[in-house]
């Protein structure tokens, strides 16, 4: 969706009045990823930092067991 068509689907509520947010009644699956690929990159970029550049096997992750 482009950004013309976006504003044309924008909806105001008053504070307080709004509604849950059910993403997957309204979107598809890529349209979802592309929303999360969006935020994040926006998160980066406001945060001043660079964005991490890892291959798969270098990605730091913390494994959690549950007992």
């Amino acid at each position: 969706m482009d950004s013309a068509a976006r504003r044309r689907h924008v909806r105001t509520y008053r504070l307080g009045e709004e509604p849950l947010d059910d993403l997957l009644s309204v979107t598809t699956p890529e349209e979802r990823l592309r929303l999360v690929k969006e935020l994040s990159e926006r998160a980066w970029a406001l945060s001043g930092r660079p964005v991490p550049c890892y291959s798969r096997s270098e990605i730091p992750v913390r494994v959690t067991r549950l007992r």
